[in-house]
């Protein structure tokens, strides 16, 4: 089987490089076929996850703003991102029939939020421009042969084999839209003096089932390691590492933290599985969500890091907003060794003092209130800190602090209780939770590291190493912040590969 274009993974940078491709010969008169590969039974099944299925696409900050969000080299992926912007996203999907809301932080979702949406329409509008959608291809191998001769394996060295997983399906074919919904996005001008000026080669890609497909340019979007199960299990990695392409380490990132005694713990291993049991002190904070807090990162008790808003308590470990910002950092400093802590302000709005003041005096308005006559030290003490936090809190805040109620023996038959109010206001302003370790893989958002961006054009996504490669999206070492950065980074490198691709085949 032959193909002018391979797109190898169909996800969300896989089905936009397969669109930009398709539209960039479609648009030059070039009767072409871009075809994509898949691993899995149907595409995008990250996408369809993504934000807890409601999908935050893109986040529509400009450029200064955005790249401030971008964790690795992001002026690798400056001419990505104004070759297809956040703005320019929002207008394709609407182009292309999909409403779309916008909320705080400038966060970006399909009106429906149904991340299916998000998918459909990328379907869609592949399917609009003649792009051929192969699913439950798995990819065994890649060769290289010249143009005209027969396809000879590349040495990949032992047990090297370029092994690239992705799966058959032919999905549904539909028409074009009404109207050409591409009209104004600015043209890339081609990287000269690169390899892919010179000859191309002609790829050959086998798949598990034994069918060959045969293509002049190859696209590699199989992702990186987050979510397996959704297919990325590294087969783009290991397919560049072995073509010589450099390699960052990668490692969990927006992923869980898991303070030290949340779970039922065996053994010392970072990796802590989301499975793993919790233990009866996370069970009285799972479920908690907070709102408008303040978390610091200590590392070897250095802050390093610091983010304003809400953290929840889930059955993997701290997450949320807050929580997933600082994963990337507090994951990489636990991997190296070093010891991790996170410091939580309830009260991010007062300084200790003030706080010290005011809960002194609910404390005396508590003692004066006629109904606490009667009431014994410990539960006056609940009834202070449900005025100061969520009342679901509580249990796991007493037994994490039990420096904030006294015991006074006076004589063997009698015993003082003495509530601390100023160790309850310290508590609030710096509630420390070490870290033991991370969720992995299974369940991180995204991948950090991979595939070294020393080694590709950043204007074209092309391989400086082989002629006529060109990778995209999580695959690449590039990652951001949670928000929808990292689905706009995919797409804006799916665009930027997928134009390169067929234009490169236009000269």
């Amino acid at each position: 089987m032959r193909s002018d274009v391979v797109v190898i993974g169909g996800g969300a940078s896989g089905l936009m490089a397969a669109y930009f491709a398709a539209w960039t010969l479609v648009d030059a008169g070039v009767d072409a076929q871009v075809t994509v590969l898949e691993k899995m039974p149907r595409p995008a099944r990250k996408v369809m996850i993504t934000g807890k299925g409601r999908c935050n696409f893109t986040n529509l900050k400009d450029w200064n703003a955005f790249s401030a969000h971008v964790r690795s080299k992001p002026n690798f992926v400056k001419s990505a991102f104004y070759h297809l912007s956040s703005e320019a996203l929002l207008a394709w999907f609407e182009g292309f029939g999909m409403p779309t809301v916008v909320e705080r932080g400038d966060r970006a979702f399909p009106a429906s939020y149904h991340a299916s949406d998000v998918v459909d329409t990328l379907v869609r509008a592949c399917h609009a421009y003649g792009v051929k959608i192969e699913t439950e291809a798995e990819v065994s191998d890649i060769s290289l042969s010249p143009v005209g001769s027969a396809p000879q394996k590349t040495s990949f060295g032992p047990h090297r084999s370029a092994s690239l997983a992705v799966p058959p399906l032919t999905m549904p074919r539909v028409g074009p839209p009404e109207k050409h919904v591409f009209t104004g996005y600015p043209r890339v001008a081609r990287f000269s003096g690169g390899p892919a000026d010179q000859d191309p080669e002609c790829f050959t890609v086998t798949l598990v089932d034994g069918r060959e497909w045969q293509c002049r340019r190859v696209i590699v979007a199989t992702g990186g390691l987050s979510y397996p199960t959704t297919g990325s299990t590294g087969d783009g990695l290991r397919w560049a590492a072995a073509l010589g392409h450099k390699m960052v380490p990668t490692f969990p990132s927006l992923t869980a933290l898991v303070p030290k005694g949340y779970k039922v713990q065996e053994d010392k291993d970072l990796h802590i599985d989301r499975s793993t049991p919790l233990s009866e002190l996370g069970a009285k904070l799972c479920g908690v969500s907070l709102k408008n807090i303040q978390l610091s990162l200590q590392i070897e008790g250095t802050e390093t890091d610091s983010e304003f808003g809400d953290v929840d308590f889930t059955d993997g470990g701290l997450e949320g907003p807050v929580g997933f910002q600082l994963s990337r950092k507090a994951v990489k400093a636990l991997v190296n060794g070093s010891r991790v802590s996170l410091l939580l302000d309830l009260k991010p709005g007062v300084d200790l003092t003030e706080l010290t003041v005011r809960i002194k005096q609910l404390w005396s308005e508590i003692d004066k209130d006629p109904r606490s006559r009667g009431v014994r030290e410990k539960e006056r003490c609940r009834i202070l800190l449900g005025k100061l936090m969520p009342r679901e809190l509580i249990p796991g805040f007493t037994a994490m602090h039990p420096e904030i109620i006294t015991l006074e023996r006076r004589s063997r038959t009698e015993t003082k209780v003495w509530v601390n109010l100023v160790s309850i206001a310290k508590a609030l302003k710096a509630w420390q939770f070490d870290i033991a370790g991370y969720v992995g893989y299974e369940r991180a958002v995204v991948t950090a590291g991979g595939v070294s961006t020393d080694d590709f054009v950043a204007k074209t996504m092309e391989s400086r190493l082989v002629p006529g490669l060109y990778l995209c999206g999580e695959v690449l070492d590039i990652d951001a912040d949670t928000g929808g950065y990292n689905l706009q980074l995919a797409f804006s490198t799916g665009a930027l590969a997928g134009e390169n691709a067929a234009r490169s085949l236009l000269k």
